[in-house]
């Protein structure tokens, strides 16, 4: 099959869940016969501009404005067109605010696939006309896409409760099973001891929490650990300059947005995993701790209640006191490593279940 993507920042190694989740899910794709191309946004391909092909994939760069409210609807749009003349036998579109594009297109006489990675209108960075757009997309990919992808049942949820939409196909967000890293050169450049630090990873946006999270760690006085958090803002703004100083005048470590050796040392080497988040779909950063055997401590949102965490592992959303207490009792009474059993998120049969997805919508008469 020849598979067009859409909807993604681009791959490989671009910050963001849904990347992460393409970069993982088309090379394997690819392995497997299948022609795939997956189209990037212009402003984030500049440490691999002009790189055409990754592990099989093809790339494609579109432009994209570099401005929030208008990136994503002005990219899908011209990456919509740039799909329907490779002729693709499926177009996937992911996450639901590319999700709006899905009736044109349908009316260019493609067959499309959405992935609902999650409901992105609830982001706490967006304004009201943005939410609007948003909810639309989530709307249009319901009701115009041939086959839709959810990745949790509570996802599965809201589009049969709000649209309508009963057949919706539950695929998970998947993770590999990394080698750790014995190395320890780079935590050390940043002043970090082995086993001596909590860690968290993601977008500089407020529904990450990680305000919340430096609030909860002022409170604590522990002079042997460290707090790290590992990630940036792909548009800057007023909260993530707020946050920045935040964690400066709390003494936290900011590594930026690290990939590779890099980021593996800091998962490897980490005494406890932190996620506050208030928003996710299923996140691949919590899928990645618990791979590299981490301990964790997650809010108490749906997307984060994995049957394979325990009660223990949750803290009501916001209460920061909560929070505090948690990584204290946690740190006191250490479980890392900490084996979890991650074999629901199995890359490999990820793919495998996509591609029956495609099977089935090439297949079909509508």
């Amino acid at each position: 099959m020849k598979i067009v993507v859409i909807g993604t920042r681009g791959i490989p190694e671009i910050q963001g869940g849904v990347e992460t989740h393409c970069q993982q899910l088309y090379p394997r794709l690819a392995a497997m016969g299948h022609d795939v191309t997956v189209i990037r946004r212009t402003p984030y391909v500049d440490g691999s501009r002009g790189m055409t092909e990754y592990k099989g994939v093809k790339l494609c760069d579109v432009y994209a404005p570099r401005r929030k409210s208008l990136e994503a609807i002005v990219h899908t749009a011209l990456a919509v067109i740039k799909a329907r003349a490779l002729g693709p036998d499926i177009l996937h579109i992911h996450a639901v605010g590319p999700a709006l594009l899905t009736p044109f297109a349908r009316l260019l006489g493609m067959k499309v696939v959405t992935t609902n990675h999650g409901p992105d209108y609830n982001r706490k960075k967006w304004g009201g006309m943005a939410r609007r757009v948003l909810k639309a997309g989530e709307r249009m990919g319901a009701k115009f896409s041939n086959r839709v992808i959810v990745i949790s049942k509570t996802i599965a949820g809201i589009l049969a409760d709000n649209y309508g939409r009963h057949d919706t196909d539950l695929i998970f967000n998947g993770v590999e099973k990394p080698v750790k890293s014995i190395r320890t050169d780079y935590i050390e450049s940043l002043g970090l001891v082995p086993s001596h630090y909590v860690v968290a990873v993601g977008r500089f946006v407020e529904e990450k929490g990680f305000h919340q999270l430096i609030e909860a760690w002022t409170k604590l006085n522990l002079s042997d650990y460290r707090l790290v958090i590992a990630g940036d803002a792909d548009h800057p703004d007023e909260y993530s300059e707020r946050l920045c100083s935040m964690a400066r005048e709390a003494g936290v470590v900011l590594p930026g947005f690290i990939k590779g050796e890099k980021l593996n040392q800091i998962f490897s080497h980490a005494a406890l995993f932190a996620m506050p988040s208030s928003h996710e779909g299923l996140p691949i950063a919590l899928l990645e701790a618990m791979s590299y055997d981490l301990d964790v401590i997650v809010s108490d949102i749906d997307a984060c209640m994995l049957p394979e965490l325990n009660a223990d592992d949750h803290y009501p959303l916001e209460d920061t006191e909560a929070l505090a207490r948690a990584i204290e009792r946690k740190l006191s009474n250490p479980r890392t490593p900490r084996e979890h059993d991650l074999s629901a998120y199995n890359w490999d049969t990820i793919a495998r279940q996509t591609e029956e997805v495609y099977r089935r919508c090439v297949a079909a008469n509508v």
